[in-house]
């Protein structure tokens, strides 16, 4: 698999939280190389299952998890002047102004957010609040209005870029890099034909605004053991060691009230037998991500969490390696043959 460019298409689509849909054609297509059964659920998140059904209360099941939703913004208004007045949804305000965006609306628009030049802001150090954005799509406030409803969503444009070795940079890594890692394990595991788990693939929906799609997926899956795959902060300028991990070192195998530490530890001494490169990241209490909900469906799930280190999250320059990623995925890949 050439995970960069499975990684760049994954990136290259839509799927603001509350409009997965947008995405849902590119993962369904990677999903469906390896299950016969790819479906969305009514919330906008795409379910695959993996193995026979008739193991069906013979073999435990096994969730893995990666949301699809993306980071972006929301159209609230447009004003007299036809600019398109936002909010957030994960957004870094500090990183939006002047950055060219894809509006979502009865078609795709181009637009800009509005800056003033230095020359001319009253005080051009300071980041404004999201309710003082404005997008320009060049419109009058009826032409717009034609376009453009208040509930379109909105996505900074940004670029996938290939940087040195084997680093990239795009918007939307955050977590498309997750579903890469769970394609990648699959890939590794397609040529074997019996495994001791029936699996369940899900890409949830509204991560960024609060988990509710893994609630919803977990609870209808109903899973023995649950694995999500998220990114996490990676040592940048500024970032202390103590506080992130490495990129190029391999995935972070979380430890937190929140997971399973038996699962926890068994995914340490898979890594440490198969010599995969690891980090721990050790959380006191919820993990922020879909862990966090999976974890206390129904009657619980055992869950672990595995997370690519990344810079720059929730800008639209997020940088990972791509080894991370193969790491992660072929951890996974080896807990799914060893069983539980």
């Amino acid at each position: 698999m050439d995970i960069t460019r499975v990684l760049k298409d994954l990136c290259s689509a839509g799927g603001v939280s509350g409009g997965e849909k947008d995405a849902h054609r590119i993962v369904t297509e990677y999903l469906s190389k390896y299950s016969d059964d790819v479906k969305a659920d009514e919330f906008g998140n795409i379910i695959g299952f993996v193995g026979n059904e008739k193991e069906k209360g013979h073999k435990p099941l096994l969730l893995l998890d990666a949301h699809i939703d993306r980071i972006g913004m929301i159209v609230t208004y447009i004003d007299d002047d036809g600019f398109l007045k936002v909010g957030g949804m994960g957004m870094d305000r500090r990183t939006l102004l002047a950055q060219s965006v894809t509006v979502f609306g009865k078609e795709n628009i181009k637009g800009i957010i509005s800056t003033l030049p230095p020359h001319t802001a009253s005080d051009s150090k300071k980041s404004p609040k999201l309710d003082e954005i404005a997008i320009d799509v060049g419109m009058t406030k009826e032409q717009a209005e034609k376009l453009v409803s208040p509930g379109d969503l909105i996505v900074i444009d940004g670029f996938f870029s290939e940087m040195a070795g084997t680093r990239v940079c795009s918007p939307a890594t955050d977590d498309r890099a997750g579903i890469a890692v769970l394609l990648y394990a699959l890939e590794l595991l397609k040529s074997e034909t019996e495994l001791p788990f029936r699996i369940a693939v899900v890409f949830a929906a509204q991560e960024e605004v609060g988990g509710r799609g893994a609630a919803i997926s977990s609870f209808n899956v109903n899973p023995d053991y649950a694995i999500a795959v998220d990114v996490t902060f990676a040592v940048s300028s500024g970032v202390a060691a103590s506080k992130a991990g490495k990129l190029g070192k391999g995935p972070m195998i979380g430890i937190s009230p929140v997971l399973s530490r038996d699962l926890s530890e068994r995914l340490i001494d898979i890594a440490k037998k198969s010599g995969i490169p690891y980090q721990l990241e050790a959380m006191k209490g919820r993990t922020g991500t879909d862990a966090d909900d999976i974890s206390v469906s129904r009657g619980g799930v055992v869950t672990g969490l595995v997370s690519v280190p990344q810079r720059y999250m929730h800008t639209p320059c997020e940088l990972l390696d791509t080894e991370d990623i193969k790491a992660s995925g072929k951890l996974i890949a080896e807990f799914i043959k060893g069983g539980c």
